[in-house]
């Protein structure tokens, strides 16, 4: 079969964004791994998509049981790279959970690495496995980010959490913060800035505690990551454990994602007119938000985040779609038309997906 050929900032190229799908995670949440969410999202990928951008977080790398991870993954992105066909393509950007795809080659290139590297596919050796199964899409690699046209640039989000936390509060030194990257810093500078982050934390503990213990530490990061976002309902967070989640929403610093997203677009002098990110788990904007947060200061650039494919307890209880948490979010951008969110699972409940 001949296939157009087309660049990767294709403007009129019907492409789906999906981030966050955390397969093979130990304590099971992600949901791509059951039936029905997969058949959804293959369905979606009928819809007249030309390009799927896996942005970050795809495979479950950070506790500690990489092979399981990857066993898990591999059907499923092969059902992924066998729908897409040759003529279609797939790009991977990498986030915090799988950094080991990309972690070493993009050290590696120091002062080099720039906001859209494009990422040798054999890279590392997980990285030439993941992508294989992919095939026979026509699959590339990009870190830390992808232009996905001339206006729109995609990236997993990660770099926010370096400027959650002041550099001086709450009796904290700054040199236990580490280097914060600046206005015009590089990707380089996110990648070496010392420092602990939530993802870090979280990892250690959860690769080592119970299977009890390290799922409340899952779902404290989680809550964390909520508590950064505009709008979160009280009612969202699970009454059990509304004391720890009133500490945690004492140190969230003011719901600081989008702001925090925000200066790592400028720092990094990326000039979009809209950013594209997950990370945070928090779809949207959906209606009922207000449009003034997900912009930049200004009013630029217009911020649109991905969801997960996660299903969360602590933020579904009693839950049902749509809602910003509900796994199966996705980003759609289309010719002429501004990128949106949308729910790819509303429509199941809470039986398909655990």
């Amino acid at each position: 079969m001949a296939c157009a050929p087309g660049g990767y900032r294709g403007a009129g190229v019907r492409t789906l964004v999906v981030s966050d799908l955390h397969l093979g995670g130990r304590l099971r949440h992600g949901v791509l791994g059951r039936p029905e969410p997969l058949a959804r999202l293959l369905e979606a990928l009928d819809d007249r998509v030309e390009r799927l951008v896996l942005l970050g977080d795809i495979v479950e790398l950070f506790q500690g049981r990489p092979e399981r991870a990857i066993a898990v993954a591999e059907p499923v992105l092969r059902a992924i790279g066998d729908r897409l066909g040759p003529c279609r393509q797939a790009i991977i950007v990498p986030g915090n959970h799988d950094a080991p795809l990309v972690r070493a080659w993009a050290r590696a290139q120091g002062d080099r690495l720039a906001p859209d590297s494009e990422v040798p596919p054999a890279a590392t050796p997980t990285l030439a496995r993941l992508t294989s199964w992919l095939a026979p899409s026509q699959v590339r690699v990009h870190y830390p980010g992808v232009w996905l046209s001339e206006r729109v640039w995609a990236t997993h989000g990660h770099y926010l959490d370096r400027h959650l936390l002041p550099e001086s509060a709450f009796g904290i030194a700054r040199g236990m913060l580490g280097r914060l990257p600046r206005q015009g810093a590089a990707p380089i500078d996110y990648e070496i800035a010392g420092g602990p982050s939530v993802t870090q934390v979280e990892s250690l503990l959860t690769k080592w505690l119970p299977r009890p213990l390290a799922g409340l530490v899952e779902d404290a990061a989680e809550l964390v990551r909520a508590a950064t976002m505009p709008r979160v309902p009280r009612i969202l967070l699970h009454h059990r454990i509304a004391p720890f989640t009133a500490m945690l929403l004492g140190v969230q610093m003011r719901r600081a994602s989008l702001p925090a997203m925000a200066r790592v677009v400028r720092g990094l002098g990326v000039d979009a007119d809209c950013v594209v990110f997950g990370h945070v788990h928090r779809l949207g904007p959906l209606p009922g938000d207000r449009p003034a947060q997900w912009h930049g200061p200004g009013g630029r650039p217009r911020m649109v985040n991905t969801g997960s494919w996660v299903y969360e307890p602590r933020l579904l209880s009693r839950a049902t779609p749509p809602h910003p948490y509900w796994p199966g979010g996705a980003v759609i951008l289309e010719p002429g038309r501004e990128p949106r969110a949308v729910g790819l699972l509303d429509e199941l409940g809470v039986n398909q997906l655990r």
